[in-house]
């Protein structure tokens, strides 16, 4: 299994981070994909790579929360700095937030165009963060438009309309705890979308799945989101796994 996103050099690791990695790794999971916040995290985030070189790698980019008036430009700069230095297999977590501030969104919007371009001249992938802001995301993507623009839709909390409506627009649903929540919706109507058009993630330190709702999520946490899947889709583990590894895979390309 891979977790194609996972905050692993968050705060709330901080007093068992090598063993929260080690139960992911004792559960079959793989690699381990980091989405960049702001600079702040950059070291941490980083550093981790470094620890565990061909199982955790790094993306980079300016998360649409910490796009701030007195900062974003600054950010941008810094994001396009590490983006000329060396490969990240991926340009994220990038996109629109109205759920905490509805006053950035002008410049939300100019940060996630500025970001797309990049990922565009740099034929990578792009991680979507979209919260109370569909219409908004799909309105740049749209305009964006663009035979190397491609990605994830990270935390996918959409309808059935806006999966179909992503997955037209080249790109594929990340999938993690929030589908095993009763208030979640997104099992009623996953099994409509293909599950070649899927990848698994924790989201961790947030989202946990249940039976651990509430509490701390890590990457461990996975194979709950696996299983759920199985229930959905009506297969078995194993094929639920080779699948969304595989498309994950297809998503980073990413070679050491």
């Amino acid at each position: 299994m891979i977790d194609t996103h996972t905050h692993l050099y968050a705060e709330e690791f901080d007093e068992d981070r090598k063993e929260a990695i080690q139960r992911a790794l004792d559960k079959g999971i793989r690699e381990f994909y980091l989405p960049a916040i702001d600079s702040e995290s950059h070291e941490k985030m980083l550093q981790l790579e470094t620890d565990y070189p061909g199982q955790i790698f790094s993306m980079m980019g300016l998360h649409p929360c910490y796009v701030k008036p007195e900062s974003w430009e600054k950010e941008l700069e810094i994001v396009k700095n590490y983006l000329g230095q060396r490969h990240f297999p991926a340009i994220g977590e990038i996109g629109i937030d109205l759920y905490w501030d509805k006053t950035t969104l002008d410049i939300q919007v100019k940060a996630f165009e500025q970001q797309i371009d990049w990922a565009i001249e740099k034929d990578l992938p792009i991680v979507i963060h979209t919260r109370e802001s569909f219409d908004e995301t799909f309105e740049v993507l749209e305009r964006k438009k663009h035979p190397k623009l491609r990605g994830i839709f990270h935390c996918f909390s959409g309808n059935l309309e806006q999966a179909k409506h992503a997955i037209g627009l080249n790109f594929i649903l990340g999938i993690g705890g929030v589908v095993t929540f009763k208030n979640g919706k997104i099992d009623q109507f996953l099994n409509e979308v293909p599950l070649d058009k899927i990848v698994l993630e924790t989201d961790s330190p947030y989202l946990a799945p249940v039976p651990h709702r509430g509490k701390r999520n890590e990457s461990s946490y996975l194979d709950l989101v696996a299983g759920k899947l199985v229930d959905i889709y009506g297969k078995d583990f194993s094929e639920i796994d080779l699948i969304t590894t595989e498309n994950a895979k297809n998503i980073f390309k990413y070679h050491n």
